[in-house]
């Protein structure tokens, strides 16, 4: 990819461009906890977001994507924003750096990805964590600190897309380490990170290609009913309720809101677990506690659908060690931990009985823990 992006902006451009990437990513395990002020547990995937980037001593910036072979031309004042909403992206992370007191000049750039679209692993957040990365080394000589690099990245997200995210997509790829997880505190913004180097085991990403359109707002409903929960034990989030607590008032709340309640407290507990078992390489553990999740989120969470438990229940019968439903739910992806003598059973097993049932064949996409946001090459002189 590199040195495509390279040869595609000597064909477009005169300057030499130094390269950077970014990760997709995946979460091993700490679903709907973000907003329950819990902890997630994410890692940088070996599948990332390239661009080669040059200064252009304008005060414009030209960006050329590879993947839609489109180019875009803007400003660096907020009423020079793009319409294509690819570039929205590039401008908000350069809006957010200017905003913060931080310099963005004219510059040109090509880029290409091999993270899968739809399949959530956050391409964007790859985009915008390679832009701003780059962007504070070509103009800031690092002073923007990496922590400060994936709030950049939210803010686009926030001002200039349009989504109201949570920090762990852009977290994720600018902190990423290669063969390391790290749990990431939602409340404190502390973290830390645990080894995931495992010699026997593949992760394996499984994309049902489903996504169910919902009328209601199952997200806000869901989080409606934790705060409910939180507010009648009289905690800010449900991070410090435990489940003494939520039994003590079970028959005050609807049998709804006690479910939802259940499995966000269950879920920081599991987190906890994984991490104990990763530093003693525990990976039954790890397997373990991720096919409880996928019950919580299937039978007390209720954002799992008919596809999804079916690839759950497939991992299961091949003896997959762990398997869930990973995201927010009602499609995409299981991530599962499979032995590597098994996974070729597994992978032809869920796509054959898949393609039986529903009438097309899932995605797989093994995946590596790898490095978040960095440079691959500096500019030839």
């Amino acid at each position: 990819m590199k040195e495509q992006l390279k040869a595609i902006f000597a064909s477009r451009f005169s300057e030499k461009p130094a390269v950077y990437a970014s990760a997709g990513r995946i979460n091993l395990i700490g679903e709907h906890t973000d907003y329950n002020g819990g902890f997630v547990f994410p890692g940088a995937i070996d599948k990332v977001i390239m661009a080669a980037i040059a200064p252009n001593e304008t005060d414009k910036v030209r960006v050329f994507s590879v993947d839609i072979d489109e180019y875009a031309e803007f400003g660096l004042n907020e009423e020079d924003a793009p319409t294509q909403s690819w570039a929205r992206y590039i401008f908000g992370v350069c809006r957010e750096i200017i905003k913060r007191g931080g310099t963005v000049r004219g510059f040109d750039a090509v880029f290409a990805g091999n993270v899968p679209l739809g399949a959530g692993l956050s391409s964007s957040a790859a985009l915008e964590s390679c832009f701003a990365f780059a962007l504070n080394d070509l103009f800031n000589d690092n002073n923007i600190d990496k922590f400060e690099l994936a709030r950049i990245g939210q803010s686009t997200e926030h001002n200039y897309c349009g989504v109201n995210c949570g920090i762990m997509d852009q977290f994720a790829s600018v902190m990423g380490q290669q063969g390391k997880l790290m749990r990431l505190d939602c409340r404190s913004m502390e973290f830390e990170y645990f080894p995931f180097a495992p010699d026997d085991y593949e992760l394996v990403l499984v994309d049902s290609r489903v996504k169910h359109e919902l009328a209601d707002s199952p997200y806000n409903k869901r989080r409606a009913s934790c705060e409910r929960v939180a507010k009648r034990l009289g905690l800010e989030t449900l991070r410090d309720a435990t489940m003494p607590m939520l039994k003590s008032i079970r028959t005050d709340i609807t049998a709804e809101d006690y479910f939802r309640a259940k499995f966000v407290i269950e879920e920081k507990d599991r987190v906890l677990a994984v991490c104990d078992a990763l530093n003693a390489g525990d990976y039954e553990t790890v397997g373990k506690k991720m096919y409880e999740t996928h019950r919580g989120l299937s039978d007390d969470y209720e954002v799992s659908c008919e596809e999804l438990d079916f690839l759950n229940d497939i991992a299961a019968e091949c003896g997959v060690t762990g398997s869930r439903i990973m995201g927010g739910g009602f499609g995409g992806c299981t991530i599962n931990l499979v032995r590597k003598d098994l996974r070729d059973k597994f992978v032809e097993t869920a796509k054959t009985r898949f393609n039986e049932k529903y009438g097309h064949e899932p995605k797989v996409y093994p995946v590596v823990i790898s490095d978040g946001a960095r440079k691959v090459e500096d500019a030839e002189k």
